[in-house]
């Protein structure tokens, strides 16, 4: 049975579409919370695919957060073999992190849909289903990141230039949040609250926003996903 092991920071910010993409090629999906389950005892060759899920707390905040190191130790092992490993928003940032790279605070805070504008790279990629003239995207994140040495950058913003990487065959990083669910986003506006509020940023103008665009998001990540585990060897036909 082949199998995704993500890492999860808050129960909120789950696989979201990604999981029932997992559901249709018949892979099974657990999760391990971050500052409850031993992290450190996750055998990094063991799952098919890891995935790192985002979260509010920052990449290099491993004095407050000490399994922040176990995290980044299983990534560095991941990376180095060059197995399957997906990260978004924080994932992404650790993974960055993992390969060398610094993160720091972004120039402004990110929040809110805008379209992503595709590199070359990324038009050639399964990032094509994610391009602006396709679909906007979701993006909450107020770090960013160097493009870590070996990598391909997919995708930017005005606001943030690495928002999509990958780097060798099979590790995608995503920086901004293609996983979103309209369904499901409410529990974000109540999870966020006092980041929203710190912002300046409008509840009915995200929750309106989200409604009108989260479901060609929905239908197109579905698609980029699905293009990316087949390129990473795990389509079906390839479980056995």
């Amino acid at each position: 049975m082949t199998d995704a092991l993500a890492i999860r920071h808050v129960a909120f910010e789950d696989m979201g579409t990604f999981s029932s993409v997992l559901s249709e090629y018949g892979i099974d999906l657990q999760y391990m919370d971050a500052g409850i389950d031993r992290l450190d005892r996750i055998d990094p060759h063991g799952p098919d695919l890891l995935v790192v899920l985002g979260g509010p707390i920052g990449a290099d905040a491993e004095q407050h957060y000490p399994f922040i190191l176990d995290e980044l130790k299983l990534l560095e092992c991941r990376l180095e073999a060059g197995l399957p490993t997906l990260g978004i928003c924080l994932g992404a940032q650790l993974m960055a992190r993992a390969l060398g790279s610094r993160v720091y605070p972004g120039a402004a805070g990110e929040i809110g849909w805008q379209p992503l504008t595709l590199t070359q790279a990324g038009l050639d990629s399964c990032l094509k289903h994610l391009d602006g003239g396709r679909t906007a995207m979701l993006h909450w994140h107020g770090d960013t990141f160097d493009l870590p040495m070996g990598a391909s950058l997919l995708a930017s913003t005005d606001l943030c230039r690495n928002q999509v990487y990958s780097w060798g065959r099979s590790a995608l990083a995503f920086q901004c949040h293609p996983e979103i669910q309209g369904a499901s986003f409410e529990r974000w506006l109540i999870g966020h609250a006092n980041e929203i509020a710190a912002n300046g940023l409008s509840v009915s103008t995200l929750r309106a926003d989200t409604a009108r665009l989260g479901g060609i998001l929905e239908a197109q990540s579905a698609m980029c996903f699905s293009a990316w585990l087949e390129k990473a060897g795990l389509r079906p036909g390839q479980l056995e």
